[in-house]
C-alpha cells in the first residue's frame, strides 16, 4: 500500500523535534512540531497548510519565528493548533515585532489559531498581516471525537497528555486508500492521467455511485472523452483499502492516565514516533522531567499495537550511545528494529 503523503523527521534523533508530512500530487504540507526547522527549504516551509504543535516549549516552538520569516509578505493561509493557552502564546510571539510597514506588502500572510483542551470545541483566533497580526477572536469549531482536522482523505486526532502542562499527542489518519488495478485499465482501454486523481478525490469526498466521471485524453489522431459512473469505475479498475495510520508522541510521563488515551488514540498504528529521551537506568530523572525512557516508548508502542516505531527526541546526555537507546526501545516493542528504525527515520 502505497500512502498518499511522506513523511521525514527534520532533525537527527538528538534534534529539535518536527516531523514533515509532504503529500504526493499536491503542493501541499504538513508539519508536527515547531521546533529548530532550518533544515527545510523555504519552498517546502511555503507547501504547509497545517501546523500541529504538541506545547509550547521552546524546543516544540521556537521555529514559528523561522515558519514567520519565511511566509511574510506571502499570499497564504497557515492553520496552527496546540493545547490550552496556545493562542495567548502566538500572539505574545507575534506582538514581539513592529509591524508599521506591513500595508506596503500586496499580499497577506494569515496564521488561524487554534487551542484544544480535550473538550467538544475549540477555540480558534485569526491573525491577519495587514492588520499588524491583531488577533481577531474567530467563534469555535466543533471537535467530534478529538478529530482536529477532518478533510476529504485524512484526519488529525489529538489526546491531552500530562507533561506538568497539557501536551498534545496527535494520530494522522488516511480515510481511505484507492488503489489502482493497471491491468483492469488497460483492459477498458483507458489511459492514465489527471483524471485519476479526480476520481480518488470523488471517492474520498464520498461521492455516489451514480456520480458522474468524465475521462479525457488526447491520442495521435483525436481528442478522446468517454463517461463513467463512479460505481463502475470502483468495481473494475479499483481497490478500497483502509489508509495509513501514523502516531507522534512526545514529552509525556509514563502513567496509567497517558497510556490509557495513547490506547484510545494510536489503537493499530502502522508507525509511531514517538520520543526515547532516557535509558532505563534513568527512569526516576526520566519522571521527573515528565518524559518517556527509551524502554517505555517501546513498551507504549507494543501495547497500542504499533507495526513499526520511529525513537527519536533521544536526550543529550545519551549522545554518545545511541545504540543503548535503540535496543532498550526494541526490549520494550518485543522485537528488534529494522534498520530504517534504527537511524531514527
Amino acid at each position: 500500500m502505497r500512502p498518499s503523503f511522506q513523511l521525514q523527521l527534520v532533525n537527527d534523533p538528538f534534534g529539535d523535534p518536527a516531523l514533515y508530512v509532504e503529500f504526493l500530487f499536491q503542493k501541499r504540507a504538513l508539519l508536527f512540531d515547531l521546533g529548530d526547522i532550518h533544515a527545510l527549504s523555504p519552498r517546502k516551509l511555503l507547501r504547509l497548510s497545517h501546523v500541529f504543535v504538541s506545547h509550547a516549549h521552546m524546543d516544540h516552538f521556537y521555529g514559528f519565528d523561522y515558519l514567520l520569516r519565511v511566509c511574510l509578505g506571502r499570499a497564504r493561509t497557515v492553520h496552527l493548533y496546540g493545547p490550552s493557552g496556545f493562542i495567548e502564546r502566538v500572539e505574545h510571539k507575534l506582538r514581539g515585532y513592529t509591524w508599521n510597514l506591513v500595508e506596503n506588502y500586496e499580499d497577506e500572510l494569515v496564521f488561524v489559531v487554534h487551542e484544544w483542551d480535550g473538550g467538544d470545541r475549540m477555540a480558534r483566533a485569526r491573525f491577519r498581516c495587514l492588520k499588524k497580526f491583531a488577533g481577531e477572536p474567530l467563534s469555535p469549531a466543533p471537535v467530534r471525537e478529538g478529530a482536529l482536522l477532518e478533510e476529504p482523505g485524512i484526519k488529525v486526532r489529538a489526546a491531552v497528555l500530562d507533561h506538568k502542562t497539557p501536551c498534545l499527542a496527535f494520530a494522522l489518519e488516511e480515510t481511505e486508500h484507492v488503489n489502482v488495478w493497471k491491468n483492469r485499465l488497460d483492459e477498458l482501454g483507458l489511459p492514465t492521467g489527471p483524471w485519476l486523481q479526480e476520481l480518488k478525490q470523488a471517492i474520498l469526498r464520498g461521492e455516489g455511485d451514480d456520480f458522474p466521471i468524465l475521462v479525457r485524453w488526447r491520442d495521435e489522431a483525436k481528442q478522446n472523452v468517454r463517461r463513467f459512473r463512479l460505481g463502475e469505475l470502483k468495481e473494475h479498475i479499483l481497490r478500497i483499502v483502509p489508509g495509513l495510520k501514523v502516531g507522534y508522541v512526545v514529552d509525556t510521563l509514563y502513567g496509567e492516565e497517558n497510556l490509557r488515551r495513547l490506547k484510545a488514540l494510536l489503537h493499530g498504528v502502522d508507525c509511531l514516533y514517538i520520543e526515547a529521551s532516557f535509558l532505563q537506568e534513568a527512569a526516576e530523572q526520566a519522571a521527573q522531567k515528565y518524559h518517556l525512557t527509551a524502554w517505555q516508548a517501546g513498551d507504549i508502542a507494543r501495547q497500542v499495537g504499533a507495526k513499526r516505531v520511529v525513537p527519536f527526541h533521544f536526550s543529550a546526555r545519551h549522545r554518545h550511545e545511541p545504540q543503548r537507546l535503540m535496543q532498550e526501545v526494541a526490549m520494550g516493542f518485543g522485537k528488534p528494529l529494522s534498520p530504517r528504525e534504527e537511524v531514527g527515520g
